[in-house]
């Protein structure tokens, strides 16, 4: 019985020490200035791309997680009211079985001049590796830099499951991380990076990846997919 209560107490101490609820800031955060882009009830602070303060209905929210419906085939990129510049972003994500889908960050949110997020922001590819064509063609699978960068390690968990993607963008590093791993690192001020692009699809854009700050999007690609802990800490 001793043996029984000791073994509670040191599982309550860890999760009260290191655990946390859903779209919750752990004390560190709060101290360090991180902030949730997701209360977990809402919609604030975001509106679909292109149509206007609103959000398409198949964005939905359930028991604090952004799903996207398929079926309803009125979404949009979700993206952020507010623009970020230096950054430390963290999103968990579980795609679906076949689904593609993307975390397109530093966008200009100008639906007039740019007809999509990914024509002026760069993406963070969420994938099902198996079960997606995206998943044959290199650095298009989950973690990569999208059409620019392959992952230097897979670290990926297997299909409806959990994931954390990082993205910490400072004063031209750029770094991904996926389940805590540094998977991507680059510079965005040089002319690597724009060896880079002239080397992807996106080479005819002419403002893709020009600007390493903007808003950050949850991409609508058709596919069902779900979201939950989003945070950013402004660096």
């Amino acid at each position: 019985m001793n043996k029984l209560l000791l073994s509670c107490a040191a599982i309550c101490f860890a999760m009260t020490s290191f655990g946390q609820g859903i779209n919750e800031l752990t004390k560190a955060e709060k101290k360090n200035g991180t902030q949730l882009l997701f209360d977990g009830k809402t919609f604030t602070g975001w509106h679909s791309y292109g149509k206007g303060d609103k959000v398409g209905s198949s964005w939905t929210i359930e028991n604090g997680v952004i799903g996207f419906d398929a079926a309803k085939k009125d979404g949009g990129d979700l993206i952020t009211n507010e623009s970020f510049e230096n950054y430390d972003f963290s999103v968990d994500w579980k795609i679906s079985p076949n689904g593609n889908s993307g975390i397109i960050f530093n966008v200009t949110d100008d639906p007039k001049k740019y007809y999509a997020t990914y024509v002026t922001g760069p993406e963070f590819q969420v994938l099902d590796n198996d079960g997606h064509a995206d998943g044959k063609i290199t650095k298009h699978r989950a973690g990569d830099l999208y059409d620019l960068i392959k992952s230097y390690k897979e670290t990926v968990k297997p299909v409806g499951e959990w994931n954390t993607g990082r993205i910490v963008n400072n004063k031209g590093l750029l770094q991904l991380y996926l389940n805590g791993t540094l998977v991507v690192e680059t510079r965005t001020d040089d002319q690597n990076w724009k060896d880079l692009i002239a080397g992807s699809k996106f080479k005819g854009m002419p403002d893709f990846g020009k600007v390493m700050a903007g808003h950050i999007a949850l991409q609508d690609h058709g596919n069902q997919v779900w979201f939950r802990n989003i945070k950013i800490r402004k660096l």
